[in-house]
């Protein structure tokens, strides 16, 4: 295993107490790894489905998790250098005559997947899983670096007529904390 793999193989927990706006939802098992070229990144979301959300997605409603993932450069006497943002979604549709959930993710090359069980949906939308965020190239040894993520539940845009029959919708929008992780590359 190379130095570069053995300073980039970081494996942080980080679990911070969400805040009331959050609605209980929070970013959990937080990895940040590499491959021989690439940094990457695994998160997933807790405390995201509540009831009415189950509902609202079982009768049709289309629903987007953003995740939004900031790498910077730490400097002490200066201003952090920002490196990348990166933003991707994942998104679910429920088909009732089907009896199917289409599920995209903006950072996978391949299609949309289609599946059967809920659970498997609620966790497909709900994590990033390898998600590349920088080139190595782009960093430099023995230098402090911060990630920085957060995740929410997108609004849905409705019709206008909709939004009368299903004003529900509003009640399950959320967005967790920003949460940070430290390390030297």
């Amino acid at each position: 295993m190379s130095r570069k793999t053995l300073a980039l193989l970081l494996v942080i927990l980080f679990f911070v107490q969400s805040s009331g706006f959050a609605q209980d939802a929070r970013l959990t098992d937080i990895i940040v790894t590499n491959t021989q070229d690439e940094l990457l990144v695994y998160l997933s979301v807790e405390g995201a489905f509540k009831e009415k959300m189950k509902k609202a997605i079982l009768s049709g409603v289309p629903t987007r998790f953003s995740f939004f993932v900031s790498l910077y450069q730490v400097r002490t006497l200066w201003f952090d250098k920002k490196i990348t943002d990166v933003m991707v979604t994942n998104t679910v549709k429920y088909d009732n005559l089907k009896e199917e959930f289409t599920i995209k993710r903006s950072w996978e090359k391949n299609g949309p997947r289609v599946l059967r069980s809920f659970d498997e949906a609620k966790k497909l939308i709900t994590e990033i899983d390898g998600l590349e965020i920088v080139s190595l190239e782009q960093l430099e040894k023995n230098q402090r670096y911060q990630l920085r993520a957060k995740a929410e539940l997108s609004k849905v845009t409705l019709p206008y007529y909709l939004h009368y029959v299903l004003f529900f919708v509003s009640l399950w929008d959320f967005e967790t904390d920003w949460y940070t992780i430290d390390f030297t590359y």
